[in-house]
């Protein structure tokens, strides 16, 4: 019996980790598309606030969202 208890513990061990990491990750690219968005020298200052704010209020979605639409101008321009 202690093996099977063992290794259920193990196993929520690895899967909070990984979802923990995958949190992380995502948090991570979330804050650097919303710098992104802000110091993108090649949106205009009403296009920055759109992006901003799609990227506040839709979280993840939102930045993955900028990271293929919005974020390659600014990119081309530099």
């Amino acid at each position: 019996m202690e093996d099977h208890t063992t290794a259920v513990g193990i196993t929520g061990i690895l899967a909070f980790l990984i979802i923990g990491a995958i949190v992380l990750v995502s948090f991570v690219f979330w804050i650097w598309m919303l710098i992104h968005a802000v110091t993108n020298k090649g949106l205009g200052d009403g296009e920055k606030v759109a992006w901003v704010l799609v990227i506040l209020f839709t979280h993840f979605l939102g930045a993955l969202i900028y990271f293929f639409v919005g974020r390659p101008r600014g990119a081309a321009m530099v």
